[in-house]
């Protein structure tokens, strides 16, 4: 809780998602190989809607801090 957040998991997870992205681009079946480009982009859409959440509940958190020093 007070010490930084440990996020190895998830890096180890993101690199092997993009491994098998780059292994499947090479493949010759233009169904299989189309599909990499929409799962990335499909990929970062939820990186964004992450980072909006994110900044929305540091908002929200600094509102309650806030609201709470006032009562």
């Amino acid at each position: 809780m007070f010490g930084r957040e440990d996020h190895s998991y998830q890096e180890i997870l993101e690199k092997s998602v993009e491994q098998w992205l780059a292994d499947i681009e090479k493949h010759e079946d233009i169904v299989v190989y189309g599909g990499v480009k929409a799962t990335r982009e499909y990929i970062e859409s939820l990186k964004k809607q992450i980072t909006v959440l994110e900044e929305k509940s540091q908002l929200k958190d600094s509102y309650l801090k806030k609201l709470k020093s006032k009562c």
